[in-house]
């Protein structure tokens, strides 16, 4: 069977990472590339992060290519308050050694878009670089078969204010450029997202697989729980950024509903908010298949289980 040629766009982020981890130790997938951009941490810190995880599973020879460094109109929001200093606080890890692309991860996008017709984009951070590729060659939306990104929420509102999922608002302009791009688009909200939580029999699950990555894994997410089960009151803390990979490998594990999702950029107050139309209320036309649930136990037994390949 074809592998699925896909390139990570990311802010690495423990989830972030895990995301990385799963698409490496699943040989459905073929990783072209990791572009980062700037948005849990500054642009340095996430292209370091991600040669990092790299490193970690021991695959330097996945190319990164280092990509924008801010939104495309408004300052840039971070948030080590919920990943630490580095965007990867929690484990130890080496100084990575292998080299940034001296290509930027635009251009990048654009290149490997041509060269793989219908490969698929999987943005799990804000959504500046890939704005950027399609401003810079509009027909880059005739390449890329697939948009699955992890962003936007519903039901569940914000995480980063009330209206705004993170992903979301720190770019909002690139946000509604991608959707309204005519590219199929498949959303990972947190009204999915925030069921796939690392329980402490799940940290566990990661620690026993006795390598490096489970242990460290298991650091991480023990890391960015003290954040998320104090502000939800949840008994463990949501991994977002996995559900995306989860998805392209294990699609009858999720259900959600095509619907039109569009995004608020010219109001304070809601600024970065997915107003998505999942009842349908409205006459426009469905930009988007929406995400609404997935069954957790059963994708965290299959991303316990591919992360003992690495």
């Amino acid at each position: 069977m074809a592998t699925r040629k896909i390139i990570i766009d990311t802010d690495p982020g423990q989830d972030d990472a895990v995301a990385i981890l799963l698409a490496l130790a699943s040989p459905e997938l073929e990783l072209l590339a990791v572009t980062t951009v700037a948005g849990n941490v500054p642009l340095p810190l996430t292209t370091r992060n991600a040669r990092q995880v790299l490193e970690l599973a021991q695959r330097p020879d996945i190319p990164v290519f280092s990509g924008c460094d801010k939104p495309l109109v408004r300052a840039l929001v971070t948030a080590e308050h919920v990943h630490g200093k580095t965007g990867l606080d929690g484990a130890e890890l080496p100084e990575p050694t292998m080299p940034v692309q001296d290509e930027h991860a635009v251009d990048a996008i654009i290149r490997l878009a041509r060269d793989h017709p219908g490969l698929t984009l999987c943005p799990i951070g804000p959504l500046t670089n890939i704005a950027t590729a399609l401003r810079k060659a509009p027909d880059l939306a005739e390449n890329i078969g697939e948009i699955v990104l992890m962003g936007g929420a519903y039901f569940e509102v914000g995480n980063i204010t009330p209206a705004a999922e993170f992903n979301i608002y720190v770019d909002p302009e690139a946000a509604a450029e991608v959707f309204a791009s005519g590219i199929k688009l498949t959303i990972l909200p947190l009204d999915c997202t925030h069921k796939f939580l690392v329980t402490r029999d799940r940290a566990d699950a990661f620690r026993d697989l006795g390598t490096r990555v489970g242990q460290t894994v298991a650091d991480w997410t023990h890391f960015f729980e003290r954040f998320d089960m104090e502000k939800y009151a949840s008994p463990g803390a949501p991994l977002h950024d996995p559900c995306v990979i989860a998805y392209l490998l294990w699609p009858d594990l999720f259900s959600g509903r095509h619907i039109n999702v569009e995004v608020e950029t010219t109001s304070d107050l809601t600024r970065g908010m997915t107003v998505a139309d999942w009842w349908r209320v409205t006459q426009r036309p469905e930009n988007a298949l929406f995400i609404g649930d997935l069954d957790a136990g059963g994708v965290f037994a299959n991303l316990t289980d591919r992360l003992a390949r690495l």
